[in-house]
């Protein structure tokens, strides 16, 4: 397509001028009725999210993302310029975007007076018509709207009220395309306040001098709820102004985390063997969220981000990749064990309320990951504790064999076979695993191992065995055994003392 070079080329050609809102709305209407995706990597919204930022767009607002921490409102704004147009003309050289139909700036309204159809244009692509400014307490009037410029005054010669003096914020900069201002609480309220005349009159004052530039733009902001953050909220005012106000929300199913967590998540390793992740580990990563945002130890009002879940699952995998380099195997299929290391990803990414803080995040941690996999066992196994109470025989062989001071000791650098010759020396542990989630030919040998292992830890989270932890090492034993010997500990130190 052989594009327009000035404004007279411009009017022979097909080419309408349409405000940024317009032309947004129009294209949205098209991807609906063409059946296309609007927002691609955006998962778990279909019914909630995109509706209403549909509906927002439709009736013309500006609007607002509200959510807790990961929850996509940053990737939201980002996929906007999709529905702009790929290219539309601008007078070149102006430095706020002019509409070759109806420049607004007085450089290209002067150039227009001269020139008339002659007036060079130049074609912005949708990319170039984006801005995003992270809202921070040292944010300016000057860095959003502009100043003016007094060097420029007085090599140019004109006075202080001249448009020509004007060094532009990114807001005008962003003119016929979208703005974003990603955590607005954290802007200084005077800040908030020179936003009015932007969101309701759509211009722009500078310093109280006698100059208003009409703006065409669509401002976006994204904030956590007012009650979560400590540095500031938003003011009434500028709320009221704000047409649309969107909540997000986290994965409401297991299925969607698991999801955005394989889209995601580094799985594919540059120069590793295959990478073969369990289907239950990543129902237990994800169920680790879902019990993070339900724990009384975690601050609800903080947010557990689905980034928790996304490094969870790299650092599961990163930990079998490096016990399949030490012993040279070609599959890495991470373990139950390997959930531990998942540590540093968690810790990090969960704030404590009071009760937490006296745990410690360690015990907190290890407790979301105990209840998780306990969770998903039970999706896969019948429940040891109403199977006893009924008199069923399901777990007495594996549990039986523990009994005589027997232990299983399993650690995330155990080779594949040192690992499968561990648990198979378990009587009746393969079979259950066979019985129970029916993996016969469906699954290798080393995917078996790890429901093994997941079958022993869902009897430890039932209070059928006991687990020792350390450095690395899982240790299974008699329940009723480890309760005896820590008594008879207790008694000798007594005696001691």
């Amino acid at each position: 397509m052989n594009k327009a070079k000035t404004i007279g080329e411009l009017k022979k050609s097909s080419y309408r001028s349409r405000t940024v809102k317009q032309e947004i709305r129009e294209n949205l209407a098209r991807k609906l009725r063409n059946r296309e995706t609007l927002f691609p990597g955006i998962i778990g919204y279909d019914q909630t999210v995109i509706p209403a930022l549909c509906n927002a767009i439709f009736s013309y607002h500006d609007f607002i993302l509200l959510g807790l921490r990961g929850q996509a409102k940053t990737r939201i704004i980002r996929s906007l310029p999709a529905l702009l147009d790929e290219f539309i003309p601008t007078v070149r050289g102006s430095e706020i975007h002019d509409d070759p139909y109806a420049p607004v700036s007085k450089m290209a309204s002067d150039l227009l007076k001269e020139h008339g159809d002659e007036v060079e244009i130049e074609w912005l692509h949708r990319d170039e018509r984006f801005g995003e400014k992270l809202a921070t307490p040292d944010v300016t009037i000057a860095d959003l709207i502009g100043d003016i410029d007094p060097i420029k005054a007085a090599s140019q010669r004109l006075h202080y009220a001249h448009e020509g003096v004007i060094h532009f914020g990114i807001i005008p900069r962003s003119n016929r395309g979208i703005f974003a201002i990603n955590e607005l609480p954290d802007l200084q309220p005077r800040i908030q306040v020179g936003l009015f005349n932007i969101m309701q009159e759509k211009d722009i004052q500078i310093r109280g001098f006698p100059i208003r530039i009409p703006l065409d733009i669509v401002i976006v902001y994204t904030a956590n709820p007012e009650d979560y953050t400590n540095r500031g909220s938003i003011i009434t005012p500028l709320k009221d102004r704000i047409g649309s106000q969107i909540i997000t929300h986290y994965p409401r199913t297991r299925e969607e985390g698991i999801e955005i967590t394989s889209q995601e998540a580094l799985e594919a390793r540059d120069d590793a063997p295959e990478v073969n992740v369990p289907y239950f580990l990543r129902e237990i990563i994800e169920q680790i969220a879902f019990e993070a945002r339900a724990s009384e130890f975690v601050d609800q009002q903080s947010g557990v981000s689905v980034r928790m879940t996304v490094t969870s699952l790299e650092n599961l995998i990163s930990n079998a990749e490096r016990r399949s380099i030490i012993h040279g195997e070609n599959e890495i299929v991470p373990r139950v064990s390997d959930l531990y290391a998942a540590l540093p990803a968690i810790t990090g990414k969960i704030e404590l309320v009071y009760e937490g803080e006296q745990e410690g995040e360690v015990n907190v941690t290890r407790a979301l990951i105990g209840k998780a996999v306990r969770s998903i066992f039970l999706n896969y196994f019948k429940d040891p504790l109403t199977s006893m109470k009924k008199g069923e025989q399901t777990y007495s062989q594996v549990v039986d064999w523990f009994k005589g001071n027997r232990a299983l000791e399993v650690s995330d650098d155990m080779s594949t076979a040192d690992y499968l010759a561990a648990l198979n020396g378990v009587t009746g542990l393969e079979k259950l695993v066979d019985d129970q989630m029916q993996l016969n030919g469906n699954a290798g040998a080393a995917f078996k191992g790890v429901a093994m292992e997941l079958a022993l830890d869902g009897l430890h989270q039932s209070s059928m065995l006991s687990k020792d932890v350390l450095d690395g090492a899982t240790s299974y034993s008699d329940m009723l055994n480890t309760m005896f010997s820590s008594i008879s500990s207790d008694d000798d130190f007594t005696d001691r003392g």
